[in-house]
């Protein structure tokens, strides 16, 4: 959301109000979820016995987890790397990248490596939520333990299901759901903390340095079943653009962070009062007439917490695909440049595929935080890093000031990872697998469209000396009007010149096309077109478009016509090229790269549907390009 946006939200108080609601259900699902299972793995997890040492130490570690490296890095710093509305992982990378400075490549790397852990999250987080709301039935009736897995499933189903139907219109019909799920975990962290105040004593941070001095490496451990607590923090931050900083803030600060604390430590009075129920102290927070409705409550919050990392996922594709980095999938739009209106179907059915698959592997919520913690963690490391670059090249913070800040989030990061590490071979080894699976798959990408481009480039003709050869020995010119889409802006494209010589021939009318992403959310509509004069009826025209913008050729052109262009887009032909690869021993790139590459180029969205072209009135036109 752009800062005029926001300014006209806050002189509109209700219309702020609905957007805060919407970014409710949305944004703060997977965080908002956590006191589900983090308290308990942080015992259960790790056999810690629940004396009064060690719940307020837990309880302080928490506390001041939430403060420093929610409230304070990604709340107060974090959101403020806006790339025109937007944030992520790769506007993070684009951000960081301005400005100039060294170490331009493993800037991108530490973008891809990031893109991929968030991935990895995206399959975590629905197994990891939606099993820790299901597992209350093992607390209201044990021998219901065995529908747990299939109930998970069968919630995961209508969880994906439902995305066809857009993030913003989902928003708005979750946004009710955890408003009432924050007020409940709230109320019943109230009621245990009137019973025993002492857990109040862990608001001082003495009492988390002690827990940690005196645990040793066992103490280590435990910060990972504390970080639980921070998963969906990126999402705070990835999800940016659909609601913009303000109402994120507001939500936060007002409702989310007290109803969170209030509840763990509700959770910890509890447990001070009776160490027995350590095994689901949520859950058994709760009157028993009051289960069954919280489990139900519970289930429909799983739902908005795997919400909030599927649409992540999808704004994350699209941008990846669109700046170069991930191959066009076909992409459902609700409403043309709105934010939060993108769905990938082939992305959602990949995550729902490797989410159930998860949940029978793992078969409890327990057994997948290790995991969950480690593609969390990470992500946030790989922040912090970007976070530093961009503070130090884009905002030109004194070294000294951007070293301390940083410095002190990379070492609290580090801390978190170290810890979930030691549990790599209990399922931390999946989201690493899916984050170098990821990268493997977006500088393959990124690389094999370097070569093409190389290898197209070599064969380029010069514009002005083609149109003057032209000139000299004018071809027979066929009625109508011929667009030929180029990837290069500079020279003529290669189906133009495949097309006069296979038919001798050549339109009245000739446009070279070109569009261009630039590295920017959105283009305004008075920056969208370049156009330039060529000999022979000839117009260069070069699209500009934001990564969160969809290319729409005809509209394009309709816009050249109405500043004057002769163009007739109801006899219009387009030429597209389609090029077949042939994979040699070549330097580049590795053989068993370029064939991954060659895949991927098959996997690709038809350009025809991408760039919305009548498909009767396309033309292809191939050749043969050795990689």
């Amino acid at each position: 959301m752009t800062k005029a946006k926001e300014q006209q939200n806050s002189s509109k108080p209700n219309a702020l109000a609905v957007v805060v609601l919407g970014a409710l259900g949305v944004v703060y699902g997977d965080i908002g979820t956590s006191p589900l299972y983090a308290f308990r793995v942080c015992f259960s997890g790790f056999g810690l016995e629940a004396t009064e040492d060690h719940v307020l130490g837990v309880l302080s570690l928490i506390l001041w987890s939430l403060i420093f490296l929610i409230s304070i890095k990604y709340l107060l710093l974090v959101l403020r790397a806006d790339l025109r509305g937007e944030g992520g992982v790769l506007a993070l990378m684009t951000l960081a990248m301005r400005g100039g400075g060294r170490g331009g490549p493993g800037v991108v790397v530490l973008g891809l490596l990031g893109a991929g852990l968030l991935y990895g999250d995206s399959m975590l987080t629905p197994a990891v939520s939606v099993l820790s709301a299901v597992e209350g039935l093992e607390v209201a009736a044990p021998e219901l333990e065995r529908f747990v897995v299939p109930a998970a499933i069968a919630i995961l189903v209508v969880v994906f299901t439902m995305q066809r139907h857009g993030t913003a219109r989902i928003g708005r019909a979750y946004g009710p759901v955890m408003l009432i799920w924050f007020l409940s975990i709230a109320a019943l962290g109230i009621y245990w903390i009137v019973g025993d105040s002492r857990v109040l004593v862990a608001a001082n941070p003495a009492y988390g340095l002690r827990f940690l001095a005196d645990g040793g490496f066992a103490g280590f451990q435990v910060l990972g079943g504390v970080f639980l607590v921070l998963t969906g923090g990126e999402a705070l931050y990835a999800d940016m653009g659909h609601f913009g900083r303000r109402p994120i803030r507001l939500g936060w600060f007002t409702l989310v962070l007290p109803a969170l604390l209030l509840n763990y430590f509700g959770q910890g009075a509890l447990m001070l009062r009776s160490a027995s129920e350590a095994s689901h102290p949520f859950f058994e927070m709760a009157p028993r007439w009051g289960l069954y409705p919280l489990i139900v409550l519970a289930s429909a919050a799983t739902v908005v917490a795997s919400q909030a990392v599927i649409s992540g996922a999808f704004s994350l594709t699209y941008q990846a695909g669109r700046l170069g980095y991930l191959p066009h999938f076909n992409s459902v739009h609700y409403a043309a440049e709105r934010r939060g209106q993108v769905y990938i179907p082939s992305v959602n059915w990949m995550l729902f595929v490797a989410t159930v698959f998860l949940v029978i592997g793992f078969r409890s919520s327990g057994r997948l935080a290790g995991a969950y913690g480690v593609a969390v963690s990470g992500a946030m490391v790989i922040t912090s890093l970007l976070i530093f670059l961009y503070v130090r090249r884009a905002l030109r913070w004194n070294i000294v000031v951007a070293t301390i800040l940083s410095g002190a989030f990379l070492t609290v990061d580090l801390l978190f990872l170290g810890a979930n590490l030691t549990r790599f071979l209990e399922g931390g080894w999946v989201p690493i697998m899916v984050g170098v699976g990821v990268f493997v798959l977006m500088s393959t990408w990124r690389r094999g469209r370097e070569l093409l481009r190389q290898r197209r480039r070599a064969h380029l003709i010069n514009a002005d000396e083609f149109l003057e050869g032209l000139a000299k020995e004018p071809p027979f010119r066929a009625p109508g009007t011929a667009v030929f889409i180029s990837k290069d802006a500079t020279g003529i494209p290669a189906t133009l010149i495949d097309n006069l010589n296979r038919n001798h021939v050549l339109h009245e009318r000739v446009v070279l096309l070109t569009l261009v992403t630039k590295e920017l959310p959105r283009i305004p509509q008075s920056e969208r077109l370049e156009i330039t004069q060529l000999p022979l009826r000839a117009t260069r025209i070069i699209g500009n478009y934001g990564f969160m913008q969809t290319p729409n050729i005809p509209a394009l052109l309709n816009e050249a016509k109405k500043l004057g262009e002769d163009i007739d887009l109801d006899d219009a032909t387009y030429f597209i090229d389609r090029d077949t690869l042939v994979i040699t021993p070549a330097k580049g790139m590795a053989v068993w790269r370029k064939r991954l590459f060659r895949f991927l180029t098959l996997s690709a969205r038809d350009p025809t549907q991408r760039f919305q072209i009548p498909a009767d009135r396309v033309i292809e036109i191939g050749d043969q390009i050795k990689l």
